[in-house]
């Protein structure tokens, strides 16, 4: 499983590129705050329950939670599900926080 720091993915979404980002965390959590990543809670991965984001299977995607425990997980799971390109966001939206507050 490769990864990502927040450094490495603020520089790339502010240079315009198109990432496809997966949030793994609870709504409640997304609700709170996110970074405009399509929801789809960890438990729905593991349940294999994935349609919203098959069509990336062959595109980068990088996934994220609140510390980067759960979307290593996911990322994992993902991997096995034939996605080529998944990175798991190192220190999850704590570290985005920590970095750049609660702007994206």
């Amino acid at each position: 499983m490769q990864t990502i720091t927040v450094q490495e993915l603020k520089e790339r979404l502010d240079a315009g590129e198109k990432i496809h980002l997966l949030d793994v965390r609870e709504p409640n959590e997304n609700a709170e705050f996110n970074i405009g990543g399509v929801l789809l809670p960890l438990g729905e991965v593991r349940n294999m329950q994935t349609e919203p984001v098959d069509g990336w299977k062959n595109d980068e995607v990088v996934v994220y939670c609140r510390s980067g425990n759960r979307s290593g997980q996911a990322a994992m799971i993902l991997e096995q599900l034939g996605f080529e390109n998944v990175k798991n966001l190192t220190g999850g939206m704590l570290a985005w926080q920590q970095n750049f507050g609660a702007g994206r």
